[in-house]
């Protein structure tokens, strides 16, 4: 196995460089490859353009930093999840990237809606939730057993509905014990009550 330390010549470009510079490849003697990454890396993109291929851009990338493959921006390691699978140990897409695929994702995979379907509700409520008219709608609601989406609500509602176990009748008497007419069941037999007409 090459030693990490050492030097070696790229049969491409002719270059004297450190064994880091070289890929690893097991079948050579030195169990490095011919060409250094460099090199390869040049190879390989102009093999993929005249194919007619997609070719990520070349951008200079400082030390510590990664390009993100979904905005184009250049990032510091800290925006990337770690990857152990991948070359370098990080994301080929950056946090926030994956944090808005994952909201497109979640709302397709729960809710069956697009994200431009869910603005399309919120602007229908114009912009404010179904329940209390004043805060902005961030969740999206629904049945619990039919799985029909029923608008987009705030956090405090969407969590009462919830709390309220999706029951008109429970609703109602929280909006009657909010207006003051507590409820008062009438005891018919043992563990029997009526509730109040």
């Amino acid at each position: 196995m090459a030693n990490e330390g050492g030097a070696k010549c790229c049969v491409r470009c002719g270059e004297v460089k450190p064994h880091a510079a070289f890929a690893r490849k097991r079948s050579n003697l030195d169990g490095l490859h011919h060409h250094c990454r460099d090199c390869s890396s040049d190879y390989h993109r102009a093999r993929q353009e005249s194919l007619g291929r997609k070719v990520r851009p070349k951008v200079d990338v400082p030390e510590g930093h990664k390009l993100c493959l979904k905005c184009g921006e250049v990032k510091p390691w800290s925006e990337w999840y770690r990857n152990a699978t991948a070359s370098d140990g990080l994301s080929t897409r950056c946090k926030s990237c994956r944090a808005v695929e994952g909201r497109a994702g979640h709302l397709k995979r729960n809710y069956n809606l697009t994200e431009a379907e869910r603005d399309a509700m919120v602007a229908s409520q114009y912009g404010i939730c179904a329940i209390c008219l004043s805060a902005p709608p961030v969740h999206v609601d629904h049945c619990h057993k039919t799985g029909r989406v029923r608008g987009v609500l705030c956090f405090n509602c969407n969590s009462a509905i919830g709390k309220l176990r999706d029951d008109p009748d429970a609703a109602r008497r929280a909006a009657a014990y909010l207006e003051g007419n507590l409820w008062k069941p009438t005891l018919v037999a043992p563990g029997v009550y009526q509730l109040p007409s």
